[in-house]
């Protein structure tokens, strides 16, 4: 079975990067991942200005709409870095959030799919052809939780095993 999501108000919507789960990273508080994602598109550009009107914006919706503006200049790496940037937000929240942690870790083995009409990079797209590269990466997120737990439930097991 498939498991899309796409809106935080309807099932899977914590998979959402515009979910209410606020992170930590870099010494600063993120409201959600769409905020960190989206002030990460100007670090060392000529509009980085706008990292911290991003950050504050009261919404992730207006945090997207001020990155998403074609009139800003982005870093110039960009393209090469916001698979990680992601990815690094994403496993921050799910690894803060032990709640939606254990929704991740429910899905098994499960393709993970954000059903966004309009991304085809992100999403699958209105016609389910995208790339879906939220979807992998969550997938790749759940991995990394999965590895990490085993590796410190063999910790536990092996200093239980010293006394």
């Amino acid at each position: 079975m498939t498991i899309y999501f796409y809106n935080v108000d309807e099932s899977y919507g914590c998979f959402s990067n515009f979910s209410e789960h606020p992170i930590q990273l870099e010494g600063c508080y993120w409201q959600t991942v769409e905020h960190y994602y989206q002030a990460h598109k100007f670090v060392g550009s000529d509009d980085q200005a706008l990292i911290p009107i991003i950050r504050n914006a009261q919404t992730p919706i207006e945090a997207a709409e001020i990155g998403r503006d074609r009139r800003r200049k982005r870093r110039p790496d960009w393209e090469q870095v916001k698979l990680q940037i992601m990815w690094q937000g994403v496993l921050t929240k799910f690894i803060t959030h032990t709640d939606i942690q254990l929704i991740l870790l429910g899905t098994g083995e499960e393709l993970i799919v954000e059903d966004s009409p309009k991304d085809y990079y992100w999403g699958c797209g209105r016609d389910k052809t995208g790339q879906n590269h939220l979807g992998k990466t969550l997938m790749k997120v759940r991995q990394e939780i999965r590895q990490r737990l085993t590796q410190k439930n063999c910790q536990l097991m092996n200093t239980k095993l010293l006394f």
